[in-house]
């Protein structure tokens, strides 16, 4: 609007019911706009709260073995740490040693790594397994999936079921 007196400024917001809000006051002459203050600080938080919602969170599950595990509590845990990676969770995967069975952490690295290994087709290795104190830790990342992929194989698992149907009833 050009170069305005203060007051002539007052009075044009007063008028149009608008709020006379200082942009660059370090500038010569003052730099003012003429708004609805309180439109604009509600705008505000509704952007905030939108950008809340997209974002995500990174959350980080711990899974624990010991190296004297059996197969079947091996399984066990194997299977929690794929349910975890499948919800799109970080795991910490932390190997125990209790007593003397540091002096060979060899046989916690073989357990984790054969985890490694076998969560693959879900996950992959951020960090590698590191002996500190007497834990050693690993941590899996979910794979990055792409989504058309997924979709692809839900679509022709119930057709290759429904021919295998058809061979039956002849």
């Amino acid at each position: 609007m050009g170069i305005k007196s203060i007051e002539e400024a007052r009075w044009l917001a007063d008028q149009l019911g608008l709020d006379l809000v200082e942009v660059a006051a370090g500038a010569h002459p003052p730099v003012v706009r003429m708004m609805d203050y309180g439109k604009y600080k509600y705008d505000q938080s509704v952007r905030a709260r939108e950008a809340r919602k997209k974002q995500t969170r990174t959350v980080i599950k711990e899974v624990q073995f010991r190296p004297k595990i059996g197969a079947s509590d091996f399984e066990v845990k194997r299977k929690r740490v794929e349910r975890f990676l499948g919800e799109g969770d970080k795991v910490k995967v932390t190997m125990r040693f209790r007593g003397r069975e540091v002096t060979h952490p060899e046989i916690g690295r073989e357990i984790l790594q054969r985890l490694a290994e076998l969560m693959e087709h879900v996950g992959t290795i951020e960090t590698m397994p590191r002996l500190e104190g007497r834990q050693m830790t690993m941590v899996l990342v979910p794979a990055k999936r792409p989504r058309s992929s997924g979709r692809a194989a839900e679509t022709t698992a119930p057709a290759s079921a429904s021919d295998s149907g058809r061979e039956d009833s002849e």
